[in-house]
């Protein structure tokens, strides 16, 4: 058996006391909540409340960590077929990430605000940068920011699958967000690069990105629409330009109350991406060293022999045609909450056969005390690769946890889980560098985490 000691930043939380209502927060606008369903109270809020008050700085971000055993030679999570539903995450995470914002605001009259914010983050011990930016708030009739820098841009996520299936950002952009249209919802619209703070790089196709979301917009009783699009240009040697759009509508008190629902359908081309951002730029596969001819020497006759220049090599990649639908619900009645996850998505590469993924699973909770929850994740997924033997895996997770209130959202949420994954003989296969090693068809893994979120 192999053990991963507890990360520092999971002390530094439970001291923190804190809380949020989602994976990874932003302190500008509600694009970057969650999502748009129901999310319940929690008593750790008005502490991170009375810290941003008194420090006059905003803080939000997200963390989780902790211990976590495997037999040796077997993964301590990351069980998953690759697709973008199929990661199911409780007990199945196995590693440490921080990521901690914070911002100040500034008021300079006739009710408009500028603000700068910073999120560094910490995956693994790596250290990067996630967003940094500046933003000015009140404009078109105090309704409206301008932003500009690196930042999340965040319309929805699935929780329990760890996934954004609607955003853009990570990339230098500028947009303007909630820009009204009347009783007709909201317009954020935005342009984007595709460089970024920790890309020392460069942007080898010279891609661009032009994002439109126009979200609450009237549906049914309880119900709105959210349309997203995009389109993507640049100098690709493989792939063309694409776009990308989305379709979501979102359901409160769906067949009873305490109930959300989510309904999404989305389709991308090219190097779009089905969520919004960019897909399959060039990779970056080393460096080259070449010899220059020498000055006035163009066309030596022996070669190139001038001094050692070092040359950036990437490798094109192709782009390709997706296609996604899926349903989410989310609930809360009395002590059982939970979410609930069906997905259908097609990628279809301009080089390569195309790809099925379908998810089905779900996490329950169940609060036995006020500070103590029962919790139980199951899931199957499958992957069709062309006319290869279709791949299977079911993972199981059963956990005690421990957090402020029984509710599913409440955070921070200490967990002692245990987890089950099993595949068949065509996964195996397809990951044998990775958990189908040596023909393994199953593995256990055990662990302690602590998940949070405040902001």
């Amino acid at each position: 058996m192999t053990t991963r000691p507890y990360c520092i930043t999971t002390a530094v939380l439970l001291l923190l006391g804190v809380h949020g209502p989602g994976h990874a927060q932003s302190a500008d606008v509600q694009t970057d909540t969650t999502s748009d369903v129901t999310v319940h109270s929690d008593p750790t809020k008005e502490f991170v409340k009375k810290v941003n008050d008194a420090t006059g700085l905003e803080f939000w971000g997200y963390g989780r960590g902790g211990g976590y055993r495997a037999h040796k030679g077997m993964q301590k999570g990351g069980y998953s077929l690759g697709g973008d539903l199929q990661k199911y995450r409780l007990g199945n995470e196995g590693d440490n990430y921080l990521e901690f914002g914070m911002g100040k605001r500034f008021d300079i009259g006739n009710g408009v605000q500028w603000g700068a914010f910073y999120m560094p983050a910490v995956y693994n011990s790596q250290s990067s940068t996630k967003q940094l930016y500046f933003s000015l708030e009140g404009i078109f009739g105090n309704a409206a920011t301008l932003w500009v820098g690196q930042r999340y841009h965040r319309i929805q996520d699935v929780h329990i699958v760890d996934h954004w299936i609607l955003e853009d950002g990570d990339n230098y952009g500028v947009g303007v967000d909630n820009i009204p249209i009347g009783s007709w919802g909201k317009l954020n619209v935005a342009a984007h690069t595709a460089d970024s703070i920790d890309n020392q790089q460069g942007n080898p196709n010279n891609a661009k990105r032009l994002n439109v979301q126009w979200r609450d917009i009237p549906a049914n009783n309880d119900g709105k629409f959210t349309i997203t699009g995009a389109l993507i240009s640049g100098d690709f040697t493989k792939g063309k330009n694409g776009g990308a759009l989305g379709f979501m509508h979102t359901q409160k008190n769906f067949l009873a109350t305490g109930i959300d629902n989510i309904v999404l359908l989305q389709a991308s081309t090219g190097h779009a991406s089905i969520s919004g951002k960019f897909y399959h730029l060039d990779n970056r596969i080393g460096d080259a060293n070449l010899l220059w001819p020498l000055s006035g020497e163009s066309n030596h006759p022996t070669g190139l022999s001038g001094p050692v220049r070092t040359r950036t090599v990437f490798a094109p990649q192709p782009g390709a045609t997706q296609r996604r639908i899926l349903d989410s619900v989310n609930f809360q009645i009395g002590r059982f909450g939970g979410q609930t996850l069906i997905g259908y998505q097609t990628t279809r590469s301009d080089e390569s056969p195309e790809t099925k993924d379908l998810s089905l699973g779900g996490r329950l909770s169940y609060g036995m005390t006020n500070h103590t929850k029962l919790l139980a994740e199951l899931a199957a997924t499958r992957r069709s690769v062309g006319d290869l033997p279709r791949q299977s895996l079911y993972k199981s997770t059963v956990a005690a946890a421990f957090s402020p209130s029984t509710d599913f959202w409440s955070r921070p949420e200490l967990r002692i889980y245990a987890t089950r994954a099993n595949w068949n003989k065509a996964a195996a296969d397809a990951n044998a560098s990775g958990f189908g090693a040596n023909g393994r068809r199953g593995a256990t893994t055990f662990g302690i985490q602590l998940e949070a979120w405040w902001g």
